[in-house]
């Protein structure tokens, strides 16, 4: 039986890189890195076929072995930067006493996508009670008279009743002009925002519906059978159909690209992620085994874009060192790249002849204070981050990062007799100013999302994941992983990347009706997306204050045999693992239960209060599916084994027994159910009724035999 394979390919400014991935294994079995052909007459398209083709036929594989095949692209995100976007004509509609509140709503002005770049809006309003087939014909003409080249349409309450919107959307499409509604983007009450997420994605539409078709032209050239799936911003993937409506979801995907490779390829469960890139640091967060996400903002106003929470600094490989009168004062922003010069460390000790230092404006307006070595035969190199790294020997010996080691020294021992001081300590100097700026982002994004400093393990990805993420491990003290294939993380992140799909709704007090009719809606519009039925989940959030019910769904293209294959691990092997993942002694680790694919593990541990004369005994429960992998930590949760048949009985009673009751109201402790191949997060849900609603549903094809873990905390 030939091997079934997946294919990322990941389009950048400058390069396209394309992985094969072993589809039951995650092993790579082949890379491949061409220049992106912008200049050609297919544009990008063009070099994905290039690739497709050459990393088949380099690897004598089968296109009919392709089992999936995704790109990601920074095509939507670039046209929004430089302004390359079509100009959008805006058909607002409504009626009644809410008829100047609507007109207020759906205007919308020219955006700022960046200095003196423009989207370009056009407005008509009309009364929905008014509305006719001349009367669209007439707006829509107008419309275009005035220069829009796509339409959007957006009425008062189209989440509940789209009907207008579709009228609009098909006269357009007749008149032969791409359009859009505001319902189609988003299920939210909010007009003014719907209507500005709604411009945003149809001014992408026209360029990114030749992008697709020439995209999806190259995959059936290349005989593959299998459909193209696109990265979205959230860190999932989706067809080239859904691209062709909603090509705002593609922006800030190349961001998302990477954080997704180290969540499916290292099986991260709660931790930071740097990718590291010569010019900047992209830092985002994994929390029990997901990627957070918020609402994107475009030209400063926010949107309904649900995108993955991505902080960059100007830290990375190629960040120049600033020093004023002797003293090492900063690293970057401006980089190597940027000045036009190479890194000391990656020249030959040779090309460095009786090293000085001078210093240079990186660029014009720039201060000229910027450390540069020169040898005596005029080469000139900057002083790096990464050479600071490999000086103090972060970069290990083969990483995509590592240097010369002599000419490195060379260089550094210049700048420490310049500054009073050794190469080393020139070094560390160098180093600790960057894990200062970049270990305050990652302490903000601890606190925000309420991680466990404990547990929190930092992860790098890209080309100088090693000169940042050992020295962060080491200041801070939190574990450190580097991801497998670092360089190319993002590019694996496509190739493993899920199928995800979002709904929210602005409902108050939602019923169980509600749930059950949002659960059934997101599992359609997934499936449509590209997803396996069988293979999806779906987790249900419900946000009392701002009375938004979200359900997020997240399932792959198809049914995968890893986890199936993989051969058992001994409960010692488990036991080990699970005291691994907790950072505390075996000994002290008790295994409590398996249920199907998952492990339950407690520590349980004393703690003390009031001078010793309070006790408290208190949990540390750890979930390990049957990889090893820990889906789930929690210091001061509590746990129950039960079987389906006692969910009245038993499992109530649990609840009941950590709820927390006030007169305010009463608070029902955070939950995740483990049973057969599933994690169910329960944790956005408030009330014991909606979380029996939802777990009517999800279990309504486990036996009443079937065990199932509860871990609950506060």
């Amino acid at each position: 039986m030939s091997k079934k394979v997946r294919i990322g390919i990941d389009v950048g400014g400058t390069f396209t890189d394309a992985v094969v991935i072993d589809n039951d294994t995650y092993e790579i079995i082949a890379k491949k890195k061409i220049p992106t052909t912008h200049d050609a007459v297919g544009g990008v398209a063009t070099g994905i076929v290039n690739i497709i083709n050459e990393i088949l036929q380099d690897n004598n594989i089968s296109p009919l072995d392709v089992n999936f095949i995704a790109h990601g692209t920074t095509q939507a995100t670039n046209a929004l930067l430089e302004g390359d976007v079509a100009k959008v004509g805006v058909l607002g509609m409504g009626t009644g006493i809410d008829s100047s509140t609507a007109k207020s709503g759906t205007h919308t002005e020219d955006i700022e996508l960046a200095q003196g770049k423009f989207l370009k809006v056009y407005n008509r309003f009309v009364d929905s009670k008014k509305l006719n087939e001349a009367l669209i014909e007439q707006s829509i003409e107008e419309l275009k008279s005035e220069g829009a080249e796509v339409i959007v349409a957006s009425e008062a309450y189209s989440v509940d009743d789209p009907t207008n919107e579709l009228k609009v959307i098909e006269k357009a499409n007749q008149k032969e002009m791409f359009a859009t509604g505001g319902h189609e983007i988003s299920q939210l009450y909010g007009l003014k925002v719907r209507t500005r997420t709604a411009v945003v994605n149809a001014s992408l539409i026209p360029k990114m519906m030749e992008t697709a078709n020439m995209t999806e032209q190259a995959v059936k050239d290349a005989n593959i059978q299998t459909q193209l799936m696109i990265m979205r911003c959230d860190g999932g993937v989706m067809s080239i159909d859904e691209v062709r409506k909603r090509p705002i979801l593609t922006m800030l995907s190349g961001l998302a690209a990477g954080v997704a490779g180290a969540l499916m390829y290292e099986k991260v469960t709660d931790g930071i992620f740097f990718e590291v890139g010569g010019t900047s640091v992209d830092i985002s967060v994994i929390k029990d085994g997901k990627v957070m996400i918020k609402n994107a903002q475009v030209g400063g106003h926010h949107t309904y874009l649900q995108s993955l929470d991505v902080r960059t600094l100007g830290i990375a490989g190629g960040s120049m060192v600033i020093v004023k009168d002797a003293q090492i004062v900063d690293v970057g922003p401006r980089s190597a790249h940027i000045a036009g010069k190479e890194y000391e460390c990656f020249t030959d000790a040779k090309n460095l002849v009786n090293p000085t230092i001078q210093f240079i404006s990186p660029k014009e307006g720039d201060s000229k204070d910027h450390a540069i070595v020169v040898s005596e035969t005029g080469q000139e190199y900057s002083f790096t981050l990464a050479g600071a790294a490999n000086l103090l020997g972060y970069v290990p010996e083969g990483d995509y990062a590592y240097g010369h080691k002599e000419a490195n020294y060379k260089a550094w021992n210049a700048l420490g007799n310049y500054c009073g001081m050794t190469a080393e300590e020139a070094a560390q100097q160098v180093i600790k100013i960057a894990c200062e700026k970049v270990m305050t982002v990652v302490n903000m994004l601890i606190d925000e999302y309420e991680l466990d400093r404990n547990y929190v393990t930092l992860v790098g990805g890209g080309g100088s994941a090693s000169v940042l993420t050992y020295a962060l491990g080491k200041i801070s003290g939190h574990k450190v992983q580097i991801a497998k294939n670092a360089p190319y993380i993002s590019t694996i992140g496509v190739a493993l990347a899920m199928v995800r799909e979002q709904i929210e709704k602005t409902v108050v007090n939602p019923t169980d009706e509600d749930i059950k009719k949002i659960r059934a809606e997101v599992i359609e519009k997934i499936v449509k997306s590209g997803a396996n039925e069988d293979t999806v989940d779906v987790m249900i959030e419900i946000d009392a204050q701002k009375n938004i019910l979200s359900a997020i769904a997240t399932g792959s293209t198809e049914m995968r045999s890893k986890d199936l294959n993989q051969a058992a691990l001994t409960i010692e092997q488990m036991t080990k693992k699970a005291s691994e993942a907790m950072n505390i002694d075996t000994d002290s680790m008790q295994f409590i239960q398996n249920v199907a694919r998952w492990n339950l593990f407690n520590a349980p541990i004393e703690k003390k209060s009031l001078f010793g004369l309070m006790k408290k005994n208190m949990n540390r429960l750890c979930v390990l599916d049957r990889e090893g992998v820990a889906r789930l930590r929690k210091e001061g949760a509590y746990y129950l084994v039960f079987p389906k048949s006692a969910i009245q009985s038993d499992f109530i009673d649990f609840m009941n027994d950590y709820t927390v009751y006030s007169d305010a109201n009463d608070t029902i402790p955070k939950l995740f159910l483990f049973y057969k191949e599933k994690m169910l997060d329960l944790t956005g849900i408030q009330s014991l009724q909606q979380i029996l609603s939802i777990m009517e549903v999800e279990l309504e094809f486990v036996l009443e035999d079937d065990q199932i873990i509860a871990v609950a905390y506060q």
